[in-house]
């Protein structure tokens, strides 16, 4: 997700993204444990998209 993307969302909505993509990378770390992923970029895609969407959640909060 682009950091405008993120951006445009309500601080509710950016939680909601927040919990969901975190459900996400604790289940691709699961199926990468189990058996290899075919790309394993993808847990370093997320958690950076993770971290982004936090970054922008506390300076929304930091702002109100």
């Amino acid at each position: 997700m682009k950091t405008a993307e993120v951006r445009a969302l309500s601080v509710e909505e950016l939680a909601e993204k927040i919990e969901t993509a975190k459900a996400q990378y604790q289940q691709t770390l699961l199926n990468h444990a189990v058996a290899p992923l075919e790309n394993p970029s993808q847990i370093k895609k997320l958690r950076r998209d993770i971290a982004r969407m936090m970054t922008i959640l506390a300076e929304k909060q930091n702002t109100k």
